[in-house]
């Protein structure tokens, strides 16, 4: 396996600029809804220690009506570079929001334009704001003017296939002050089914100056590859790639600055992985952790004999030994199947 294209294989061996950030790998973890907390990122950062990560998105109209800033803004000192990821549909509550997300140590602010979910694009946010280009444009520039840290978008193509507007939506974002944007080459009505647009996504990189960072479709090097000599995109960022499996980021930007694949985590480092996951939520949320857990391992244990039976037993784990005998056991049986 290797990168044909010298241009690309040039690019991704240098830093990625982010207006005054310098990260030194083009591979970044997606933020993720109930999925991207500490105890996660922790995980990744491990295996991908140059690698810009994402919190969770964190609601604008929260942080202005709450006394105490929500836990999913927490960062881990050690944890850069981080970035915080809001959103809203409200230009003044995102320039607050963004101004308090700095003091937490976000090293970019990140504007979630892309949410297909209808709770948020009911209230104006996320996707919703492909359809409201003006809105979009005043979010970024008060967020801009609000913060002295670079100010990025991450959105999708369109919100249907009759309306894919995003070379007229990015350049928007890039006049209005967005110093890199994110986009997942698929629109807010596929949610994320179908295949990821790429050929859209080259076309948004073909047009903007700023940094475009690929999305969408992202489960291996491989993939990695194929999307970038496409797009031509100056990183990627993968999302459900990472669900059960926080070695992916690190592997990909492995790869990129060495051109050497790391050997792939087999099935035992993978529930011992888990394991420490497990432990990580139960030890940071207490017994909410643990029902946080539930998918988490639903999402590790997979490929080996007896699995599904497995990960309905984790689906009902109401305490930390619990699920540490469970995966105890699972370590047990693939090691003795090997």
């Amino acid at each position: 396996m290797e990168i044909k294209n010298t241009l690309l294989k040039e690019k991704l061996s240098t830093p990625l600029k982010i207006g005054s950030v310098v990260v030194n790998s083009r591979v970044l973890q997606s933020p993720l809804s109930g999925v991207t907390d500490l105890v996660f990122r922790r995980l990744v950062r491990r295996y991908a220690p140059e690698s810009m990560t994402y919190t969770e998105m964190v609601s604008a109209t929260e942080i202005h009506h709450l006394q105490q800033l929500p836990r999913l803004m927490e960062i881990d000192p050690h944890e850069q570079p981080i970035s915080i990821q809001l959103f809203d549909c409200r230009p003044d509550f995102m320039a607050e929001a963004a101004q308090k997300a700095v003091q937490e140590g976000a090293k970019t602010i990140d504007i979630n334009m892309g949410c297909p979910v209808n709770k948020i694009t009911k209230k104006g946010g996320g996707s919703r704001l492909l359809r409201q280009p003006e809105i979009a444009e005043a979010i970024v520039k008060e967020v801009k003017k609000a913060v002295n840290v670079p100010v990025t978008v991450k959105t999708r193509i369109g919100w249907n296939d009759d309306e894919i507007n995003i070379l007229d939506f990015a350049e928007k974002m890039e006049i209005a002050g967005a110093q890199m944007i994110t986009i997942h080459g698929r629109t807010r009505e596929q949610g994320y089914t179908g295949k990821a647009r790429w050929d859209i996504i080259a076309q948004v990189k073909e047009k903007l100056s700023i940094p475009v960072i690929a999305n969408g479709d992202i489960f291996s090097v491989e993939d990695a590859i194929r999307c970038l000599e496409i797009t031509n995109a100056d990183g990627i960022m993968c999302s459900r790639g990472t669900l059960g499996y926080p070695f992916l980021v690190g592997q990909i930007d492995h790869f990129f600055k060495t051109g050497q694949l790391l050997p792939i985590p087999s099935l035992s480092e993978r529930l011992e992985c888990a394991k420490e996951h497990l432990i990580g939520l139960w030890e940071y949320k207490g017994k909410r952790g643990i029902y946080q857990a539930r998918k988490h391992l639903t999402w590790y244990c997979q490929g080996f004999k007896g699995a599904a039976e497995f990960r309905d037993q984790c689906t009902r784990i109401d305490t930390v030994e619990e699920g540490i005998n469970l995966l105890q056991n699972a370590i047990t049986q693939v090691k003795l199947s090997l």
